[in-house]
């Protein structure tokens, strides 16, 4: 089965939404479908985009998994960022949280250490 994923966060206001996702994810869009959105392909056929929609902003939860978690976090750290909250489960995953300026929530997962 092919899987092609587009991931969506309503943000009200796009300079700095995209802004800070240039920093969360280290570039510039992949790719601007117009002036409300802006679009970052994290994967092949795998996408996060942000899009002016100030009524929902704020309400998107969503997890990526990498297999660099350390890696990915420092990274992020560079650009300025640091998770508002960490997790570890039972099982040894780690989960990062970063929240955007509207409240979205975006995590980084990753396997046990």
């Amino acid at each position: 089965m092919t899987v092609d994923l587009f991931a969506g966060l309503p943000v009200r206001d796009y300079t700095s939404a995209v802004a800070w996702y240039e920093r969360l994810l280290g570039a510039p869009p992949s790719f601007l479908p117009n002036d409300i959105e802006a679009v970052w392909e994290l994967a092949d056929h795998r996408y996060l985009f942000v899009e002016v929609r100030p009524e929902h902003a704020g309400h998107a939860m969503h997890t990526v998994f990498v297999g660099d978690f350390e890696a990915r976090i420092s990274q992020i750290a560079e650009h300025g960022l640091e998770p508002a909250e960490r997790e570890t489960y039972a099982n040894g995953v780690r989960k990062a949280i970063f929240r955007d300026p509207d409240g979205n929530e975006i995590g980084f997962g990753g396997a046990p250490a």
